[in-house]
């Protein structure tokens, strides 16, 4: 009988831990989704750089959102449903801003710029995403990098807010940057793992 208990604590605990990262991998790719569509929407001149930096506000308060909500190292269902709902508005703004009457010029070099940026936010998350795959990432951790994901995000929003991106704000972005890439890289090599 004991053992059968044992077996079945066991299975309880390794269902749960599957649940939590499975869903911190859900947020963390829709996240990939949303900055990979706002790239889209620059590159191909549906998006202005100024709807661009609006979006990065918008995605900087989910991942606060997910940054909080992960700092004990799981997501409750009402956790769950005001991130689902966050990323909701995201996306319903994405489509809106995407489909309006303003049109950007992709070849500008303030979108060039912000294009950049933003390619790089799909190439960070997507790290971090494997990191939850292949387990070298806590939800903790992830945590931890979506508040500094949060961080690069109002960077970006702050440089485009006025439509331009000049070379000093990109500079302050890619520091901002530089140095989440070395704390992505840090948290996927240390010596925890998710249990």
């Amino acid at each position: 009988m004991m053992n059968r208990t044992l077996i079945a604590t066991a299975l309880s605990l390794a269902c749960v831990g599957a649940f939590a990262q499975t869903t911190a991998a859900s947020t963390t790719q829709r996240d990939v989704n949303q900055q990979t569509r706002i790239e889209g929407g620059l590159k191909d001149g549906s998006l202005t750089t100024r709807e661009a930096g609006k979006l990065e506000k918008e995605e900087s308060h989910v991942d606060r959102l997910q940054a909080r909500d992960l700092r004990n190292g799981k997501l409750s269902h009402a956790e769950r449903a005001q991130l689902n709902a966050a990323q909701n508005k995201v996306s319903g703004d994405i489509s809106a801003d995407k489909h309006n009457a303003a049109t950007g010029n992709p070849d500008s070099v303030s979108s060039k710029r912000m294009q950049a940026d933003v390619a790089r936010n799909v190439n960070q998350e997507k790290r971090v995403e494997a990191g939850i795959q292949n387990g070298s990432l806590t939800n903790h951790e992830v945590g931890k990098l979506e508040a500094g994901q949060a961080h690069v995000d109002r960077r970006e929003a702050n440089a485009a807010r006025n439509g331009h991106v000049s070379q000093a704000e990109q500079k302050s972005v890619q520091r901002a940057e530089n140095h989440q890439s070395k704390r992505i890289h840090r948290d996927k090599t240390n010596a925890q793992v998710r249990g």
